[in-house]
């Protein structure tokens, strides 16, 4: 297929554009390198020959409406967000003009190209809201319900999704995504919990932990879901799916296991919980069972390894690619590059 990647630098979106050169498929990606780094998508470059094509644009211009409609992808993968929670409180137009506007313009990108599908990157932490620990682990047909600007975003963003099937027969899927971790996630954002740790760890430095640390959260891990995405490419039509393990893991729990991982008997520091985080988040993934045929299979243990040993094979000091604190802000602000990521025990979003 022609597919087209927006946030196709950024964490999650560079691993699915492997994935699809992998599979054969020719793969636009689109990211305004806010937050992304082309750094992410090296290996892809060296390696696609002419089936990569990268496009430095923000989906927020008119420029990447006009894009889509020229290249004519069959299906759109789109990940391209506002991802901080914290941001959409304190600026809401500006997380409104990436997540809704941003996406407007891709809806229209698609409609004029004649694409068959969107698969939309969506928030299984905040689509939901503070929701009742019994009903844990939540499914979809739990109301809507979410308590941020950037959650009503990605809620919004859905309804665009279900009224474009309806007036232009684009077909989509909706990825309701708990926490998200990996190799390629930014240490050095408000969202990533298990590369913060990470790092610290790997560096020597002590971990902090806001609050009791028994908060939970659905770490999933990004090959895990990128495979989602994929199946997600022709199953799934119409409906929203949470992609997640359905198990929930405390802050202390993912510090225990991490620590041990690299041999650190040290007890973590603490600090004043933080205010408006969600108690606890874990998602019912049964539906993805059935109609995306998808499961989980990395283990907690296995995927924050392979994080660490990633991370022990960056040199001491050196940020993952596209951090830094002049990045962070910037992507913070403009963030039409980033794809959703892991907020661990900071924040209730996938």
């Amino acid at each position: 297929m022609r597919t087209m990647v927006t946030g196709g630098a950024g964490f999650i979106g560079s691993t699915l554009v492997d994935r699809l050169l992998a599979e054969g498929h020719e793969v636009d990606a689109v990211d305004d390198l806010s937050s992304g780094s082309l750094a992410n998508l090296a290996e892809a470059r060296a390696a696609a020959g002419g089936a990569l094509t990268i496009h430095q644009l923000d989906i927020r211009l008119p420029d990447a409406q006009e894009l889509i409609a020229r290249r004519r992808p069959e299906v759109i993968f789109h990940l391209a967000a506002q991802i901080d929670v914290r941001v959409s409180v304190a600026e809401p137009v500006l997380d409104a003009d990436v997540n809704l506007l941003g996406t407007l313009r891709v809806l229209e990108g698609a409609r004029l190209a004649g694409t068959d599908r969107v698969v939309f990157a969506a928030s299984g932490g905040t689509l939901y809201g503070d929701v009742d620990p019994a009903k844990l682990p939540v499914r979809e047909s739990e109301p809507h319900h979410p308590l941020s600007p950037y959650g009503v975003s990605k809620k919004a963003a859905i309804d665009y999704l279900v009224a474009y099937r309806e007036m232009h027969a684009l077909e989509y899927c909706a990825l309701a995504l708990a926490n998200v971790y990996g190799p390629r996630q930014d240490p050095h954002g408000e969202a990533g919990v298990v590369a913060i740790f990470a790092t610290a760890l790997v560096e020597g430095r002590p971990v902090t932990i806001y609050g009791d640390g028994e908060q939970t959260r659905d770490y999933v891990y990004v090959d895990d879901v990128v495979d989602a995405f994929a199946r997600a490419a022709t199953r799934g039509g119409g409906l929203v799916c949470n992609v997640g393990t359905g198990q929930e893991t405390s802050v202390n729990e993912l510090y225990r296991t991490m620590a041990a991982a690299v041999g650190v008997d040290a007890a973590p520091e603490r600090a004043p919980a933080r205010q408006g985080e969600l108690r606890r988040n874990a998602l019912d993934a049964g539906r993805a069972a059935i109609q995306l045929g998808w499961r989980p299979w990395t283990s907690l243990a296995d995927g924050t390894a392979a994080v660490i040993d990633k991370t022990r094979q960056r040199p001491a000091g050196r940020p993952q690619a596209g951090a830094g604190a002049a990045g962070r802000q910037q992507g913070r602000r403009r963030g039409a590059g980033a794809g959703p990521a892991d907020g661990g025990g900071l924040r209730g979003d996938g």
